[in-house]
């Protein structure tokens, strides 16, 4: 792509045709203006100078040059890489460059608009099951309390606690009813503190981390989430916003109970959770 440009002097000859600047702008839908602007930028050169005028001049030839810049222009090039280019610049090497640059901005694109159709989506949806206020009766469990490295550590530690009930002698209760607590506000990156409950016929000896307690009963607003865990967000905002909506107010450590999920069912779209979060109602 070469687009380097030389004055030429008044007197000398030439085959081609020359176009006064003006027109030459006509024909390109360009302003002189802009025809000026790339002469400054070392872009496109005019064909002829006058000496004594100044008057500016341009061949057909020149058109395929004007041409380049626009192009490279409407790829996102700068006018600057474009004058490297025009340097001697490696052409192929500043077109893969850009190229890889675009693709990029395609997939940033892409992903904003993911997020755009899923926030459009969840303003249309309507939920799979209602909130709901239920009383949760009391119940004993062995649990272990303990620090995740992330949300997505939980499921590690699982069978951890399966082990340590074995080995204690425990007995699920039925119908089972296995959930996690969170004992610290707020969103944490790291060092998530937890306790991993199930429900269990009696108390045994407590056995390493493994712990046991009986929970008072209460009344929790409730709602089913099915499908994957990182849609949680979704139904926490469900229920958060009818207990603010009917009066209720948050009475203790908000609860995950897990029905179904990688355990038991190979696809995610399957998972069946539980969000249960104490409540009672806001004094008059």
């Amino acid at each position: 792509m070469e687009m380097k440009q030389e004055h030429k002097p008044c007197e000398g000859k030439t085959s081609d045709t020359l176009y006064k600047i003006g027109m030459f702008a006509a024909m390109n839908h360009l302003t002189v203006k802009t025809l000026r602007f790339y002469e400054e930028q070392g872009l496109l050169m005019p064909a002829l100078i006058h000496p004594e005028t100044g008057y500016r001049y341009y061949t057909l030839s020149q058109m395929a040059v004007l041409h380049q810049i626009t192009a490279l222009k409407l790829a996102g090039f700068t006018l600057e890489e474009i004058a490297g280019i025009n340097s001697g610049a490696d052409e192929e090497a500043v077109l893969l460059k850009k190229k890889a640059e675009l693709l990029a901005k395609i997939a940033d694109l892409t992903r904003q608009i993911a997020v755009v159709d899923s926030y459009l989506s969840k303003k249309k949806a309507v939920l799979s099951a209602p909130v709901l206020i239920k009383t949760i009766p009391e119940t004993t469990v062995a649990f272990m309390r303990i620090k995740l490295e992330s949300y997505d550590g939980l499921f590690d530690r699982m069978p951890e606690m399966g082990a340590l009930m074995e080995k204690a002698g425990c007995a699920c209760a039925l119908p089972e009813y296995c959930f996690m607590g969170y004992l610290e506000p707020g969103y944490k990156d790291g060092d998530i503190l937890v306790e991993i409950c199930e429900s269990v016929v009696e108390a045994k000896k407590e056995n390493g981390e493994l712990q046991f307690k009986t929970l008072p009963e209460i009344q929790a607003a409730c709602v089913f989430h099915k499908g994957s865990y990182r849609t949680f967000p979704e139904s926490y905002e469900a229920v958060l916003r009818y207990i603010e909506e009917n009066g209720y107010e948050i009475a203790g450590e908000i609860r995950e109970s897990y029905i179904d999920g990688v355990w038991n069912q190979d696809n995610e779209s399957d998972w069946l959770s539980e969000i249960q979060v104490p409540v009672r109602r806001k004094a008059e």
